[in-house]
């Protein structure tokens, strides 16, 4: 009877996604707002399907914790450190502004200081689970904006321990609770230990677990690693999404890291799904109902001045304006871990039962708001990332092109009149119907996916065209490409000098998308304004051969901007010198 019961809530659930996230989705509300709407329905304050959400809820958490280790897979230790400034001033700050903000209106209003504490450390808080899918979604995590975003989360994962240190020590009955002074050694401890871990024992241990060559031992492995750095982090008090992500950071470099993440990939979709609906069911509506004007009012008011906060420490930060927005919205909700804050202070007498209801209320409601400002964030500032149906790919050539816009096409061409065949693949489906409508046998999907460029037959294949728009999957692809297939040659595009630097560091030697037109159009300028034709063409030759060799020097000092500015600096002018000569030269240019 219970298998029964299992069976028929788990139809449930995936009944109530299939339909909700797919007409979310084609209504351009994002699948966030869907799996949320479709617990609502489902949960025991509507339809009454599922009478008790607060298992499943627990269950589904294990979704955010695979998401932060996949993320962690993506950042090297060396990247992470890079966010210590957003992660320490952003995140420090809106932490505790929040904190007093909160405190101090909750305190204006009669609320008891230990209740406006409560309050305001609940409300600090903001939903990691949403906020990395939205930005995912959007594919926007690898943006400042995301990058922020992330930071400003990792912190709020990281001042778990201080509150509830802060909790235990206002508590009424904080006199028969004692402190626990040893959580901050003892949670620095298992840092350590599996920091020592990861490059000691895991890697022998992953290797042996690899030559068995059975896929599903290694997925079997793949989560109970996971699911051990979680147990471990958690029993210290820590949060378990922040001890998972430190694991995936501490395998990024691993040679295992590909098959973790298509391993994972689809169980974290499917939890996270899972769990966003139990959120949606956790939303009492009998007390949204009964009380409208204060939940809803207190979830806006809370939500707009959370996104007060964030733009303006986003521009105190040299955050574009576009960027501080994105922080803005992704972060203005309050998260998942104040249900755990306020039940805590339920538990120590902090909070009436009352207030805890309310509070409750009002994080669910504001959870269900931020999808809904990312759908206008994108259209405002018209950032929005099409989707189209995927469909397996048959045919294997040598050759793969993946992006065919403007500059994929030619290369196709070319080779196409070569005679040699290419497997064209994009990821804008307007892109891919439009080919096909000219003949062109293009196939839509992620290229920088290991499973979709395995189904295109890379192994086999002799090159690799990459053409995508997105800067961060190209050099993903490449970098996987190198790592897994070391046979395959790359032709690779890059959309600026920024990106050449970063071929180039892979060992790369990218062609510049507009530097050889633009040559081209520096010619003829040079033509129109009286040069012969040989004259124009030996500038530019000696200004190609210069900036070529300029890119190779700044890339040794690309991170010293002052470095930067003096060879630029010394290039034009030995440029000039340069030019001078070859004007006042009688020889003509090879």
């Amino acid at each position: 009877m219970e298998s029964t019961g299992f069976l028929a809530q788990a139809c449930i659930y995936l009944a109530a996604a299939v339909l909700a996230v797919p007409l979310f989705k084609r209504l351009g509300l994002g699948s966030v707002l869907g799996y949320l709407i479709a617990g609502i329905l489902i949960g025991p304050y509507a339809l009454a399907l599922i009478p008790d959400p607060e298992q499943v809820l627990h269950f589904a958490e294990f979704g955010v914790v695979l998401l932060l280790f996949l993320v962690g897979l993506e950042l090297e230790p060396e990247k992470v450190w890079e966010l210590r400034k957003p992660l320490l001033g952003l995140g420090g700050q809106q932490v505790l502004w929040t904190i007093a903000l909160v405190m101090g209106v909750a305190m204006l209003t009669g609320a008891s200081w230990q209740i406006a504490a409560v309050a305001g450390a609940g409300i600090a808080m903001s939903s990691t689970a949403i906020g990395l899918a939205s930005l995912e979604e959007k594919k926007l995590l690898g943006s400042p904006g995301g990058q922020s975003s992330f930071a400003v989360l990792l912190f709020q994962d990281l001042s778990v321990i201080p509150i509830f240190i802060l909790l235990a020590l206002i508590a009424p009955a904080a006199s028969q609770h004692a402190v626990d002074l040893y959580a901050v050694p003892k949670a620095l401890g298992v840092i350590a230990l599996i920091i020592i871990a990861s490059r000691t024992v895991l890697r022998p241990v992953m290797r042996i677990v690899a030559q068995t060559g059975m896929r599903e031992i290694f997925f079997a492995f793949s989560l109970l690693l996971v699911i051990g750095v979680a147990m471990s982090v958690q029993a210290v008090g820590l949060s378990m999404a922040l001890g998972t992500f430190l694991a995936g950071v501490l395998l990024a470099d691993s040679e295992y890291r590909y098959e973790l993440r298509l391993d994972i990939e689809p169980v974290k979709g499917l939890l996270l799904g899972l769990f966003f609906i139990a959120v949606g069911m956790s939303v009492d509506v009998s007390l949204v109902a009964a009380q409208p004007g204060t939940v809803i009012g207190l979830a806006l008011l809370i939500v707009v001045v959370k996104m007060a906060i964030l733009f303006g420490l986003g521009k105190l930060f040299s955050l574009k304006s576009r960027e501080a927005l994105l922080m803005a919205v992704t972060l203005s909700q309050v998260g998942e871990f104040a249900f755990v804050i306020f039940g805590v202070a339920l538990g120590s007498k902090l909070l009436p039962r009352e207030t805890y209801d309310l509070l409750n209320a009002i994080v669910a409601v504001s959870m269900l708001v931020t999808p809904l400002l990312m759908v206008l964030y994108s259209r405002l500032v018209s950032m929005k990332s099409p989707e189209g149906p995927r469909e397996a790919i048959t045919e294997s050539n040598q050759v793969i092109i993946a992006g065919f816009g403007r500059f994929g096409q030619i290369v196709g061409r070319v080779l196409l009149a070569h005679g040699t065949p290419a497997t064209l693949i994009d990821k804008d489906p307007n892109q891919v119907e439009l080919m096909r409508e000219f003949g062109w046998k293009c196939y839509y999907g992620d290229a920088s996916r290991m499973d979709l460029l395995e189904e295109a037959g890379i192994h086999h294949a002799r090159l690799l065209v990459i053409a995508v728009n997105d800067t961060h999957a190209a050099l993903d692809m490449a970098r996987l490409v190198q790592a897994r297939w070391p046979q395959v040659k790359i032709v690779a595009r890059a959309r600026s000098r920024t990106d050449a630097f970063d071929f180039r560091e892979l060992g790369l030697q990218p062609i510049r998308e507009t530097f050889h037109s633009s040559l081209e159009a520096a010619r003829q300028a040079l033509m129109a304004l009286g040069e012969s034709s040989r004259a124009a063409a030996g500038i530019v030759k000696h200004f190609e051969k210069h900036d070529t060799e300029q890119l190779d020097a700044t890339l040794k000092v690309r991170n010293d901007r002052e470095a930067i500015l003096n060879i630029t600096e010394q290039g034009r002018q030995d440029l000039k010198a340069l030019l001078q000569m070859e004007r006042a030269s009688p020889e003509e240019p090879n």
